[in-house]
C-alpha cells in the first residue's frame, strides 16, 4: 500500500525543524568538548572511559560534533555529514555507553542512538528545500538542465510506502 506523501513544502519545513533540533544538539555537544571542558578535559574524560588514543579521539569527537552540528543546521552536505555523525555516535555508544541500561541518566545510549538515527534519517532523506544542499542542487541543475538531480538531492523525490 502506498500512502500519499506530504506536500513538498510541508516536508521541507519539517526537515528544517528537524535539522534545527538535531543540529543544535550535535553542535552543543561539540561546543561543550571544545570550549566548556576544553580538549584537555575531554581527553581526560575519554581516557577515563577507556577510549583508544584519547587525545586523537577527543579531537575527532569535538570536530565531528561541532562542525557536523553547523553543517546539519545549514543543511549542507547532509548525506556525508549524516553518515559521519552517525558513525561518531556508534563509536560513542561502543566506547562510553554500553552496559549501563538504556537511559542517559544511567550512562546509557539513548541519546547517542537518537542522534545517530536522526543523522541517518537526514542522510537518507535529504535536507529539504530550505538548505545549502538545495541551493547547490538548484545551481547544478540549472547548469545541466537536470531537475531530477535537484529533487533527489533535497529529498523531494521520496515517497512513503507501507
Amino acid at each position: 500500500m502506498t500512502f500519499p506523501a506530504l506536500p513538498s513544502v510541508v516536508r521541507d519545513v519539517l526537515a528544517l525543524i528537524a535539522r534545527i533540533g538535531l543540529g543544535a544538539v550535535v553542535l552543543a555537544h561539540g561546543w561543550q568538548k571544545i570550549f566548556d571542558w576544553t580538549i584537555a578535559g575531554t581527553q581526560a574524560g575519554f581516557e577515563g572511559m577507556g577510549a583508544p588514543a584519547p587525545t586523537v579521539t577527543a579531537w575527532i569527537a569535538a570536530i565531528v560534533e561541532f562542525v557536523g552540528g553547523i553543517l546539519i543546521l545549514a543543511g549542507a552536505f547532509q548525506p556525508i555529514v549524516g553518515i559521519i555523525v552517525a558513525l561518531q555516535m556508534a563509536a560513542a555508544w561502543a566506547i562510553a555507553h554500553t552496559g549501563a541500561g538504556m537511559f542517559v541518566g544511567d550512562g546509557g545510549p539513548e541519546l547517542v542512538i537518537a542522534i545517530g538515527a536522526g543523522a541517518l534519517f537526514m542522510a537518507a532523506l535529504g535536507s529539504g528545500r530550505f538548505s545549502v544542499d538545495a541551493v547547490l542542487a538548484s545551481r547544478r541543475a540549472g547548469r545541466t538542465g537536470d531537475a531530477d538531480a535537484a529533487s533527489a538531492t533535497t529529498g523531494n523525490a521520496t515517497r512513503v510506502r507501507a
